[in-house]
């Protein structure tokens, strides 16, 4: 059980009998009051974001959360194939829901990552293994520019930065010397470039 103040960031809790994750959270007092956490939370399983106060005398159940090691297959008309990396043949489809509107950007075939399931890892489920809640990429991955405008001398007053699109379709924006064909690393967790690590 968590103490209203442990009620963090990247927490997962129960609450109103589903697995919520932690958004944001705020410790602070009002006047003479006892202080409150003030916290945003969202739905793992409906997706929707709702706020909640957490007061001193209230106690959270941290959430349950099993991760298993799975591999993306491929992608076809809004559906998203994975399958287990120890049994290529047990194939399985998310929905964009599941994955998550930044991830969902960064999927490249043959990509490893975490399946989040919720609840007892026996119970029936999305892939027979509780309730699958969604997904965990590597925090950094590698990918490549496709398209890339040539930079323009002298072109640095919008901050020198320009949009290029990378292998699976996603749009970022990149400083200029940014080429198509290059390798970029890129974080999964906000969309951002981090650097170029090859040609």
């Amino acid at each position: 059980m968590l103490e209203y103040n442990e009620v963090k960031e990247r927490k997962y809790i129960v609450f109103d009998d589903e697995p919520y994750e932690v958004l944001t959270s705020h410790v602070f007092r009002k006047q003479q009051r006892k202080p409150v956490n003030a916290t945003e939370l969202r739905n793992l399983i409906s997706g929707r974001v709702v706020e909640h106060s957490f007061q001193v005398s209230d106690k959270v159940e941290e959430a349950e959360i099993a991760k298993k090691p799975v591999k993306f297959i491929y992608q076809s008309k809004g559906e998203y194939w994975f399958c287990d990396i120890k049994n290529p043949a047990d194939r399985f489809k998310l929905t964009p829901e599941q994955i998550g509107d930044v991830q969902i950007k960064f999927l490249k075939p043959n990509l490893e990552i975490d399946l989040l399931m919720f609840g007892d890892p026996n119970a029936e489920g999305g892939t027979g293994k509780g309730t699958v809640i969604g997904v965990k990429l590597p925090i950094k991955v590698e990918l490549k520019v496709t398209e890339a405008a040539d930079a323009v001398k002298g072109n640095t007053v919008s901050g020198g930065s320009k949009a290029v699109t990378l292998e699976t379709g996603a749009e970022i924006y990149v400083p200029m010397f940014i080429n198509q064909g290059d390798v970029l690393r890129i974080n999964t967790e906000t969309g951002e470039y981090v650097e170029r690590v090859g040609k």
